[in-house]
């Protein structure tokens, strides 16, 4: 075994090895979000609206209950990108929605 194989991870104070590190600080970077009742979203997910929304600049009123088909994750702890017939780059907040 090398040297190289190893590094020093500052946050625990121990040398680890590299490919074992990359992946403690993978799943760090990575944003959970969860919807109106705490269910973690992941993308393709369907979502139901808790509550009537005004699109702006739509001139549309999504209703509650609107099935939303395959969600996209922004990377955002509070945004879900998604798709709605005649609404182009819809962007929900995962506080309205409820996992399917």
């Amino acid at each position: 075994m090398s040297d190289d194989d190893y590094v020093y991870d500052e946050d625990s104070g121990e040398w680890l090895p590299a490919a074992e590190l990359a992946s403690r600080q993978k799943a760090a970077d990575a944003v959970e979000v969860r919807d109106a009742v705490g269910n973690v979203l992941a993308d393709g997910d369907q979502v139901t609206l808790i509550k009537d929304l005004e699109v702006k600049g739509a001139g549309q009123t999504l209703k509650q209950g609107t099935l939303i088909k395959a969600i996209r994750l922004t990377g955002d702890a509070q945004e879900i990108d998604c798709k709605y017939p005649g609404i182009k780059g819809l962007v929900l907040r995962a506080d309205f929605v409820r996992k399917r």
